[in-house]
C-alpha cells in the first residue's frame, strides 16, 4: 500500500497536523526548497509518523479500547487511564470536588486544552470562577458520545506546547468517526447498574448514519440521549467532617446527575481531486440533576428546595467550515473557521461569603430566577505544509496563522444584584461584557538530519489584545541509539492567558472575613473583596522532558520519561490588599487576582507493552509525581495522587470473543496546607486519602458483522470513597474548632455492572 503524501488526510485536522509535524524554519528555507520524488516524500512521511508514535509525550486511546470498556457518561473516565493524566477539581480547596476534570501532569484542568477533531472547545469557560479558582463545571470531555469516537489522543509537555494558550499541561483531542465510503448505520444502547442504590445509574442510546450521496457529496449524522442519575441526597451525611450536621447542619453533596442530548451533522463536498470541503453543525444540551452542592455550606432554604431539580443547563452550538487541499505531491493546506456558542443558564447564586455558590437572590421571589452567561468563540485557522530538502536534510514543514476571539455576556454574576452588600465605598462597577482576541503565527520543522537523528525546532507567536505578546519556542530531539533503543528529549515554553473572569476588573466577590488572607482574628474581624485585574501577565511555563524508549520484537516495548515544568506568573487570588476602606467601623480590604512568581511540577512517566502469547497482551503505564507546588506558599497546584499505575490484560479468545482485565492503583493524596486566612491546617483538615486500587473486568462478543455486545463490571472489589466536605477548614477563633475534609473531597462510586449492545449495517 502506498504511503500517504505530505497531505495525508486522516480523521481530523489535528492528526493531519501531527503527521506533517509543522516547520519552524520553512519560511526562511523557502528559496532553497527543491523538488523531490514521490518515493522520497513517502519516506519522509513514514518517518514522521514513526516519530510521532515514539514521542514520550503522546498516548492514544483506540476505538477498540472504548468498545471494550465504555465510559458510563464522560470520556474523562477513560482518558484518566493514560500516563500523566488524573481527574481533579479545579482548585486545591476541594470546592465543587465531585466536578472532576482532566488534569495532565499536575498542572490543573485549566491548563488542559480540549479539542474535538482538532478544533478548540471552550464551553467550560462560560462558568464563572470562584475565589479559589473553582468552577461549577464538568469540563469539556462530554460533548461527543463515546460510541461516536474513533480515537482520543493525549499530548503532554513539549509535544503540546505549540498549541497556544491553555496547553501548558497538555492537549486532549477527541477524534470522531470519519465519513464512510459506503452507506452505513448503527444504533447503540448502553446501561449500567450500581451495586449500591444510593449511587446514580446511567442509560444511553444513540444512532449514526454515514455514506455517499453522490460522487461529490457524502454525509455523517449522529445523535445521542444520555442520562446519569444523581447520587442520593444523604450519601455523604455519615462521612462528613466536623462541619457536618453536628456543627452547622451541613454535609457535602454527592455526585450530580447529568442529562445529555447531542445531534451533529457533517456534509463533505469533494471539490476536485485532492480537495475536500466539510460543513459541520452540531447542537448539544447538558443539564444537571442537583444534589445540594455549593462552594461552602448548603443549609440555604433554596438549596434544599431544589434537590433533584435541573438547576443549570449548558446549550452548545458549533458551526464549522473546513478545507483540506492537496495541491501537489509536496504541498498541502488546511484551513477552517469555527463558530462556537455556549449559553450557560443557571439558578442565580450568591457571590459573597458563606452564600457564595448557593442559590441566594433575596431581590427576587419564587425560585430565585435563572440567569444567563453567553459565550461565543470564533476561531479561524490556516496552515500550509511542504516537503523539501535543504542540502541533504529532508524536512516536513508547516507555517500557519490563527485568530481566536472570545466574547462573554454574563448577566448572572453581578455582586450587587446577587448579594446586595451595601458597603459604602465598595467596588460597584460591574462589567457584564468582556472579550479577548488572540492573534497567532506558528511554524515548526521536522528535520531528518540522518537515519538515526531527527530534530524538531518550532516557534509560535501569540498576541493577546489585553495581556500582550508571547513567544513560545520549542526544540525536540529523537536520537536512535541502535535498532532497539531511542533517546527522546524536548524543551518548550508554553503559556496561558488569564481567563475572562480573572481579567475583568468589573467582576467581584466578597467575604465578611472567611477567605480574607491574613485575617487571624476571626470571621468578624474585617471583610474583603476580590476583583478582576486587567494588568495580569500571562502564565508561562518551561516544559522539559527526556526519555528513553525500547522497541522489541512482536510489538513489545517500553519507555521511561522524566518531565519538569517550571511555572511562572500563575494566576491566583491575591494575598496582598491593593487598597482598603473603613465601613461601619470595620476595615474592608480589596484584593485582586495576582501573578504568583514561581511554581514547579516534576515527575516520571513509564510504560510497557508485552504480547507474551499469541492472543494475550499486557500493557501498563505509571506516573510518579516528584513534586507539584507553589514556591511561595508550598501548596500543590492540584490535589492528585502521588503515583498512578494503570495496567490492562487483553485476551483475544477467538474471532468473536475478547476479554479484558484492568486495574488502577492510586497513591496517597494530600490536602492543602493552609486555611483561608493563611494559617496552618490541623485536625481532620490534614487527612490524606490513603493509597487504593480499582479493578475491572469486561468483554466484547461479536455475534456477526451487524451485532455485538459488551459487558463488564467496574470497581470489582467495591472500593468506595466518600466526600467529607471541602478540603480547607477554618479556625474561627476557637483553637479546637477546626474542621475540614482533608483530601476527601470527592466520591468514588462502588461496584457497577454495565451492558451495551450495538446493531449496525
Amino acid at each position: 500500500m502506498r504511503a500517504p503524501s505530505c497531505g495525508t488526510k486522516t480523521a481530523t485536522p489535528f492528526m493531519y497536523k501531527k503527521q506533517l509535524l509543522v516547520v519552524a524554519l520553512g519560511v526562511l528555507y523557502g528559496p532553497y526548497v527543491c523538488a523531490q520524488s514521490v518515493e522520497e516524500l513517502d519516506r519522509v512521511v513514514i518517518k514522521a509518523e514513526q516519530e510521532l508514535k515514539q514521542m514520550p509525550g503522546v498516548s492514544t486511546i483506540t476505538r477498540q479500547d472504548i468498545e471494550k470498556s465504555p465510559p458510563a457518561n464522560d470520556l474523562s473516565e477513560i482518558i484518566r487511564t493514560m500516563p500523566g493524566v488524573n481527574l481533579t477539581g479545579n482548585s486545591s480547596s476541594g470546592q465543587r470536588g465531585n466536578n472532576r476534570q482532566i488534569d495532565i501532569r499536575g498542572m490543573g484542568p485549566e491548563n488542559t486544552l480540549i479539542l474535538v477533531d482538532g478544533k478548540p472547545v471552550s464551553s467550560r469557560t462560560s462558568v464563572r470562577m470562584g475565589w479559589r479558582g473553582e468552577r461549577d463545571t464538568r469540563g469539556d470531555t462530554n460533548w461527543v458520545p463515546p460510541e461516536m469516537v474513533e480515537s482520543i489522543e493525549v499530548l503532554r509537555g513539549p509535544a503540546a506546547a505549540r498549541y497556544g494558550s491553555g496547553a501548558a499541561g497538555g492537549v486532549v483531542n477527541i477524534i470522531t468517526k470519519p465519513v464512510s465510503d459506503t452507506l452505513t448505520g448503527s444504533a447503540t444502547l448502553y446501561g449500567n447498574l450500581p451495586a449500591h442504590s444510593a449511587e446514580g445509574a446511567s442509560r444511553r442510546g444513540n444512532f449514526s448514519l454515514s455514506g455517499p450521496i453522490n460522487e461529490k457529496l457524502s454525509f455523517r449524522l449522529y445523535g445521542s440521549i444520555n442520562t446519569t442519575d444523581a447520587d442520593d441526597y444523604g450519601i455523604n451525611e455519615s462521612h462528613a467532617s466536623g462541619r457536618g450536621g453536628a456543627n452547622l447542619g451541613s454535609f457535602p453533596a454527592g455526585r450530580e446527575g447529568v442529562r445529555n442530548k447531542d445531534i451533529n451533522g457533517l456534509l463533505r463536498w469533494k471539490l476536485a481531486p485532492g480537495h475536500e470541503l466539510d460543513l459541520e453543525a452540531g447542537y448539544s444540551r447538558q443539564g444537571n440533576i442537583y444534589t445540594g452542592d455549593t462552594q461552602n455550606t448548603n443549609t440555604n432554604a433554596e438549596v434544599q428546595r431544589h434537590i433533584g431539580d435541573e438547576t443549570n443547563r449548558l446549550y452548545r452550538q458549533i458551526y464549522s467550515l473546513t478545507h483540506r487541499g492537496n495541491w501537489n505531491d509536496q504541498t498541502d493546506t488546511l484551513s477552517y473557521v469555527q463558530y462556537e456558542r455556549t449559553r450557560n443558564t443557571r439558578l442565580l447564586e450568591g457571590l459573597a461569603g458563606g452564600t457564595e455558590g448557593a442559590f441566594n437572590d433575596p431581590g427576587r421571589t419564587g425560585d430565585g430566577g435563572f440567569g444567563n452567561i453567553d459565550l461565543t468563540t470564533l476561531t479561524a485557522h490556516s496552515e500550509l505544509s511542504h516537503h523539501f530538502t535543504l542540502g541533504s536534510v529532508e524536512q516536513v514543514g508547516t507555517v500557519g496563522l490563527e485568530w481566536m476571539r472570545q466574547s462573554m455576556n454574563d448577566q448572572a454574576s453581578d455582586l450587587s444584584e446577587r448579594n446586595p452588600v451595601r458597603v459604602p465605598g465598595a467596588p460597584a462597577s460591574y462589567q457584564a461584557r468582556s472579550k479577548a482576541n488572540i492573534y497567532s503565527v506558528f511554524a515548526e520543522s521536522n528535520m531528518y538530519v540522518s537515519d538515526s537523528t531527527t530534530v524538531t525546532p518550532g516557534l509560535r507567536f501569540d498576541y493577546h489584545d489585553t495581556h500582550g505578546s508571547n513567544w513560545s519556542p520549542s526544540l525536540n530531539l529523537s536520537q536512535a541509539l541502535n535498532d532497539r533503543w531511542t533517546l527522546k528529549a524536548g524543551i518548550a515554553r508554553a503559556y496561558k492567558a488569564p481567563n475572562l473572569y480573572q481579567s475583568n476588573s468589573g467582576y467581584a466577590l466578597y467575604s465578611a472575613g472567611n477567605g480574607c488572607w491574613g485575617n487571624t482574628g476571626g470571621a468578624t474581624d474585617y471583610g474583603c473583596f476580590l476583583m478582576g485585574n486587567d494588568d495580569l501577565k500571562a502564565e508561562t511555563s518551561i516544559n522539559k522532558e527526556i526519555g528513553i524508549q525500547y522497541e522489541g520484537e512482536n510489538g513489545s516495548g517500553a519507555s521511561l520519561t522524566y518531565f519538569r515544568n517550571d511555572y511562572q506568573n500563575k494566576v491566583e487570588a491575591g494575598r496582598t490588599a491593593v487598597t482598603s476602606f473603613v465601613s461601619g467601623g470595620k476595615t474592608q480590604e480589596v484584593y485582586q487576582w495576582e501573578n504568583v512568581p514561581k511554581a514547579v511540577v516534576q515527575g516520571l512517566e513509564g510504560s510497557f507493552i508485552l504480547p507474551f502469547a499469541e492472543d494475550w497482551t499486557w500493557q501498563t503505564n505509571a506516573t510518579y509525581m516528584i513534586q507539584s507546588k507553589n514556591k511561595s506558599s508550598g501548596e500543590a497546584l492540584s490535589t492528585i495522587p502521588k503515583y498512578t499505575i494503570n495496567t490492562t490484560l487483553d485476551w483475544t479468545v477467538n474471532q468473536s470473543l475478547s476479554l479484558r482485565a484492568r486495574a488502577t492503583f492510586y497513591g496517597k493524596q494530600k490536602p492543602p496546607k493552609y486555611d483561608y486566612y493563611g494559617q496552618p491546617l490541623t485536625g481532620s483538615a490534614t487527612d490524606e486519602v490513603s493509597s487504593y486500587a480499582l479493578f475491572g473486568l469486561s468483554g466484547q462478543y461479536v455475534i456477526n458483522k451487524n451485532l455485538r455486545f459488551n459487558a463488564g463490571v467496574d470497581n470489582l472489589f467495591d472500593k468506595r470513597i466518600f466526600r467529607r466536605g471541602n478540603a480547607i477548614g477554618v479556625n474561627l477563633g476557637t483553637p479546637n474548632y477546626i474542621y475540614g475534609a482533608g483530601a476527601y473531597t470527592f466520591n468514588q462510586p462502588g461496584r457497577t455492572l454495565f451492558l451495551g449492545m450495538t446493531a449496525s449495517f
